[in-house]
């Protein structure tokens, strides 16, 4: 009876996590813009909205763009966090702590904060608020930090001995760095790319203050779709996208996990 009241609870928090989302999948192949179940059965399931979806050159040239977006900057949060996280997990004494405290401050800073304070910095060094470069930077200094705190955690599980021995046997610092300590924490570097994707793809507020003019990413272009619904026809559609989205971002963290397990029975 206990195990039985246990396994019903842990699917009473699952549904009501999950149930808003199965409810976007469902109705992604349901053509109205009027969500209700009489409406479903009713016009009955199709392919239509993702059919509309991928024939709207301006909705698939904002996706692009904002897959485009989020590569950029996973890439070079990647880079640039995991070179963070070596960096504190080698220096010593208070220095280390301090970096990792102030690596901490954007994750717990409201983002709208740092919104502001970036547009006001480059009005006022560059006399722009706008553009493509500033949008980038925006984005970095929100999942930089995120993927050092996703790397750090495998760089204090890996045995510190084996970078000096590989020091120990000729291998140059970089060498050993490349041969033996990236191949060590790379769990944990995809993680944060992978991490450093989903924020950069799910941001709102930088992106809105620092996007240049004609420039959309997926959510800006939610939020003005919804904001004038009436008379946005496309709305629909993007039941379709974020379906999409979802059973992407489900493969990936199967196919992490999958990759992950195999790892563990080579060792």
């Amino acid at each position: 009876m206990k195990k039985f009241f246990y396994v019903f609870y842990v699917a009473l928090i699952l549904l009501f996590i999950y149930a808003p989302i199965f409810t976007l999948v469902l109705y992604s192949f349901v053509d109205t813009p009027v969500v209700s179940i009489e409406q479903a059965f009713k016009i009955g399931f199709s392919f239509d909205l993702y059919k509309k979806l991928f024939n709207d050159a301006a909705l698939m040239k904002i996706v692009w763009d904002t897959l485009l977006l989020a590569g950029i900057v996973a890439v070079l949060s990647t880079l640039l966090g995991t070179a963070g996280a070596i960096g504190i997990y080698y220096s010593k004494g208070k220095l280390g702590k301090g970096i990792a405290t102030a690596n901490q401050i954007p994750v717990i800073n409201a983002e709208i904060v740092t919104a502001v304070a970036l547009v006001l910095l480059f009005a006022l060094v560059i006399k722009e608020s706008r553009s493509y470069v500033i949008l980038v930077v925006g984005h970095l200094i929100i999942t930089t930090p995120f993927v050092v705190l996703s790397v750090l955690p495998k760089l204090k599980q890996m045995d510190p001995n084996m970078y000096e021995a590989a020091l120990d046997l000729g291998a140059s610092p970089f060498k050993a760095l490349i041969k033996v300590v990236l191949p060590e924490i790379f769990p944990g570097i995809l993680s944060g790319f992978m991490l450093a994707i989903t924020l950069s793809l799910d941001d709102y507020i930088i992106s809105a203050y620092t996007k240049p003019a004609g420039f959309d990413t997926i959510s800006t272009y939610v939020y003005g779709a919804m904001a004038k619904a009436n008379a946005n026809s496309s709305l629909p559609a993007l039941r379709a996208l974020s379906a999409i989205i979802f059973v992407v971002i489900i493969l990936v963290v199967i196919g992490k996990n999958i990759y992950a397990t195999r790892k563990e029975k080579q060792r």
